[in-house]
Order: C-alpha cells, then sequence, then structure tokens
C-alpha cells in the first residue's frame, strides 16, 4: 500500500507540472465560459431552414467514453495533452442522448440499431429494413414487413443519395439503407441457408444492386460478394478467403453497370488511385469497392490501394452535390466497432480521430444553411478508462499506481470483457512486460471472451444544421430518421412544408405546432 502511495504523490506532482501555464489563471476560464455563453445565446435564433442536404455520420460501436478517449488522442497526435482538444463533432451545438436497445434485446446489435435510425422503426437484434415482426433467419416473415430508410425518401424526392462505409458495403449499417433482410449475415446467397433460397429471400448484396438500382454513390468494402464462387480476387490473387463468394454466378458488379443509362457517366473503380484519378464533375454513378471484406483499419491502410474515410467522403460530396434538389449521405466509421471487439483500443480508437476528419471534411464542404448534419452512434462497447490517470498522460499509457491486490500495473483502458483477459502463472498478466502501446495490443478485460461485447448505455447524437434543435433530449433511436426527414421535407411527414412561390422551394410552417397536430396514422 505505501508504495502505491507514494506513486499517487510523485503523480500529482508530475501532474502540476502538466499543467499549462495560461490554465493557472483564473481569467483564462472565465473568459472561455463567457465566449461559450455568447455562443450557447446566439443559439437562440433557431435554423429552421428546409435542408437540402442530409449527411449522416455513424460511428459504429462509439459509445461516449469513446468519443472522449478519441478526443486526448486527437489532441496527443498533435503533440498537446489532449484533454483540451476539441473534435469537430464536438462543434455542433445540439447533443442528445439516444435510446439504443432493440426490440428483443437490451444491448442491442448494429442491425437493429440501423434499422431505427435510418428506417425509423425499432426493429429485431439481427435483422435490417424490417419491423419488429420479422425474425432474426425466418425467411417466411420477411415478406409484408418491410421498412424503407431516409435513403429511400431522399431517392423518391428526386436528391441524389450514396453510401460510404469502411466495412462492407453489405454490412449491417449500410444494409439497412436499401436492403430487407431477416438475417444481417446474409452476405450472399452463400451465407444463406437453402430453406430462405427457396423461399425466395434474397441476399444483401444482391439487393444492393437491385432494391434501389439509381443510388449514386456506394463506397466501401466487400468485392468478394458480388463476384462468382471462386473468382480470384482482383487484388490478393494468391489469396482463397478473398475470392468470389456467389453461389448464382452473377456478377453484380455487370449487373450494377447495366443499369446504369448509357448517356450517364458510371465508374466502377477498386483501388485510390482510380478514384483519385476520377472528376466527380464527370461522374454520375460511381461503385468504389477496395477491399474483398471489410477495409482496412486506418494504421494499417494501404495509402496506394486503399483510400481514407476522408478521401471517399470528399469524393462522395463532389458527386452528390451537383444535384440542385440536393443529397442524402451516410457515411459509417465501420471498423471502431471491429477494433472495440477485438480489444485493440488503439486501432478503435484512430478509426474515431479519422472520421472526425471526414466530419471536418463535410463542413467545409457545404453550409448549416443548408446542411443538417447528424452524428451519432448505433451502440456503445464495453470500453473505459480511468485510473486518475495525469494530464496529458498518454490515453494508450499506465494508470500511475499499481493495483492494490494483486501489485501490477495496469493500463488507463480497460475492457468489462473480451479477449485481453490473460492469467500468466495464475496471475493477472504484468502489462509492464509486453509492449501495450503497440497497435494490435489487446487491452486487459475482466472477463475472457473471443470477442468483446457491445454496451447497453445510451449514445450521443451531435447535430448541426437546420432543425438541428429537435435532437435536444433523451430519444428513442427511431427517433432520428424522422427528424431528418422533417428537416428536409421528405418522406411521409411534410405536411408542414408549404411552397415558397418567389424562390420555388419548400419553407416550413409553424412546424412544432403542426407536428403536435399531426394524427400518428399520417406519420412514417
Amino acid at each position: 500500500m505505501i508504495s502505491s502511495f507514494l506513486v499517487l504523490a510523485i503523480g500529482a506532482c508530475l501532474t502540476n507540472s502538466l499543467v499549462p501555464e495560461k490554465e493557472k489563471d483564473p481569467n483564462y476560464w472565465r473568459v472561455q465560459a463567457q465566449e461559450t455563453l455568447k455562443t450557447a445565446l446566439e443559439l437562440q435564433n433557431l435554423n429552421t431552414n428546409v435542408a437540402k442536404n442530409i449527411i449522416m455520420f455513424l460511428g459504429d460501436g462509439m459509445g461516449v467514453s469513446t468519443v472522449t478517449a478519441a478526443r486526448i488522442l486527437k489532441g496527443q497526435l498533435h503533440h498537446k495533452p489532449g484533454e483540451e482538444t476539441i473534435l469537430e463533432m464536438d462543434k455542433f451545438p445540439f447533443v442528445a442522448l439516444s435510446k439504443t436497445y432493440n426490440t428483443n434485446a437490451q444491448v442491442p446489435d448494429s442491425a437493429g440499431t440501423a434499422t431505427a435510425y435510418l428506417c425509423g422503426v425499432k426493429a429485431n437484434e439481427g435483422t435490417v429494413g424490417v419491423s419488429a415482426a420479422t425474425e432474426r433467419s425466418q425467411c417466411n416473415t420477411t415478406q409484408g414487413n418491410e421498412v424503407t430508410s431516409i435513403l429511400r425518401w431522399a431517392k423518391d424526392a428526386g436528391k441524389s443519395v450514396g453510401i460510404v462505409t469502411t466495412t462492407r458495403v453489405n454490412h449491417a449499417t449500410p444494409s439497412a439503407a436499401y436492403a430487407h433482410s431477416a438475417d444481417r449475415d446474409w452476405y450472399s446467397d452463400n451465407e444463406m441457408p437453402p430453406e430462405a433460397v427457396s423461399q425466395g429471400c434474397k441476399d444483401i448484396a444482391y439487393q444492393l444492386m437491385h432494391n434501389i438500382k439509381d443510388i449514386e454513390v456506394i463506397m466501401g468494402g466487400g468485392r468478394k460478394y458480388m463476384f462468382p464462387k471462386n473468382r480470384t480476387d482482383v487484388e490478393y490473387e494468391m489469396d482463397e478467403k478473398a475470392r468470389g463468394t456467389r453461389l448464382d454466378g452473377l456478377n453484380l458488379i455487370n449487373i450494377w453497370k447495366s443499369f446504369k443509362p448509357r448517356h450517364k457517366h458510371s465508374h466502377y473503380v477498386w483501388n485510390r488511385t482510380e478514384l483519385l484519378a476520377l472528376d466527380p464533375h464527370a461522374v454520375d454513378y460511381l461503385l468504389g469497392l477496395f477491399e474483398p471484406g471489410d477495409m482496412q483499419y486506418e494504421l494499417n491502410r494501404n495509402n496506394t490501394t486503399d483510400p481514407s474515410l476522408s478521401e471517399m467522403v470528399r469524393v462522395a460530396i463532389k458527386i452528390l452535390k451537383k444535384n440542385p434538389k440536393g443529397f442524402f449521405l451516410l457515411v459509417e466509421g465501420g471498423r471502431i466497432d471491429h477494433g472495440h471487439h477485438e480489444g485493440k483500443a488503439k486501432q478503435a480508437l484512430h478509426e474515431v480521430v479519422e472520421m472526425d476528419q471526414a466530419i471536418g471534411q463535410a463542413g467545409t464542404m457545404t453550409s448549416v444553411e443548408d446542411t443538417l448534419t447528424v452524428v451519432t452512434a448505433d451502440h456503445s462497447h464495453v470500453f473505459t478508462f480511468g485510473g486518475y490517470t495525469p494530464r496529458g498522460n498518454s490515453i494508450f499509457g499506465l494508470a500511475p499506481m499499481v493495483s492494490d491486490t494483486d501489485k501490477k500495473p495496469f493500463t488507463a483502458i480497460l475492457y468489462g470483457n473480451g479477449p485481453g483477459y490473460k492469467v500468466v502463472g495464475g496471475e493477472r498478466e504484468n502489462v509492464s512486460m509486453v509492449d501495450y502501446a503497440h497497435n494490435n495490443y489487446q487491452a486487459q478485460s475482466a472477463v475472457p471472451l473471443r470477442h468483446e461485447t457491445h454496451g447497453g448505455e445510451d449514445v450521443a447524437i451531435f447535430s448541426k444544421g437546420p432543425m438541428a434543435h429537435l435532437l435536444h433530449g433523451v430519444h428513442e433511436q427511431n427517433y432520428i430518421p424522422h427528424v431528418m426527414a422533417y428537416a428536409a421535407c421528405i418522406g411521409a411527414n411534410h405536411n408542414h412544408c408549404a411552397l415558397d412561390n418567389s424562390v420555388g422551394s419548400p419553407s416550413p410552417g409553424p412546424l412544432l405546432l403542426l407536428l403536435a397536430l399531426l394524427p400518428v396514422s399520417i406519420l412514417f
């Protein structure tokens, strides 16, 4: 115990030495608070414009503790203590909380949640684009229970639409935008049970190409699900796991091309060089599939073959914004979730930092006057950091004391469960004997599991732009797309929008009053 107190005392001294000189002056904090107050008072002038454009950033698995840790990492990557750093999403004026549970799950998965925040209806775990009347893996419960997404509503309103993800384009999050499937894992017909195929259900990759044939931008991973079984991959010729998976023999890339009008300019690309060589102003439709499965982690990314999320977002917006009616864009930082599942906090947090850069990129290319931007997560993870670490402590570093029980050091970052559970000689592993700063270090966990689990707490919703103030409290997750659609005057609930003949565009009436008066039967 004495050694622990000594470590704490030393840590306290170090903490004081790390305090920036300006922060020792009380006026620094007073001026900062007054500036924040002034900004808050200006928010009383609400932005009630119609949202011409909607951009939704979804950080898969990006719970509040993940946001905080990524903020510190971002600052430390710029050689600052980190805690005072401001993420791009931190700059958004409105913040709310989202209740993430699925209809049949207290702790949710990414499929049921995607159905909620894209389709406006809560659903069962493992299902996408269907109501809770559909049971997972039961194909015969699908028909008649399909629900459409805000991507479809935007497309029906004449807007351009796009999907950008760091996972497979037929993974849980993006698939809820266009597919209706009783099982999120039906990536191609190869992953479907014969019974489901015989009952007429279609795999998610097939639905991507057939359900909404004119999605202007699709970018991410998932090449192998588009090609016939055992077709050699263009990039990984010797890797059997990268080969095509389709049992029906279809080449979905060719089908995608065949659906595009001849007078339009359609481009399929599979690497970063091809993507960045495009002139977005001369592209009407873009399909970019940069990996056989999920895209590489940002820390592992090949700068020649794989574009960053920021680069994909930049190209997507340039293509989509050509439509005078506006656009809807779904952007997923999908591998945040994968890093956490693997217990690799460093990978997960670098994914968040990259997504935050993409958020900033989108902000420079659009205006808050006509673009509603929403940043949120589908669910959290059992990820935490603590241990009374001093200011500026590496987010991946050790706590300033050892355990008062087993007398061993521990990292600030820990997981409630997962693959990081290590026992050496009958005792908890001594982390000072391993490289805990390694990109793939698996942080220690309390309970051994092959894959760390999701967390069940609420997640944040950051918003800016027209009607962003409607995301203001604690909401059910399925409320989110209703707000986005309301702001853009799309979908079923646009009775509040009247045509302004002077400018030829819809403008909102007395919004909240009319919304309150509308009968539930005519809403989504």
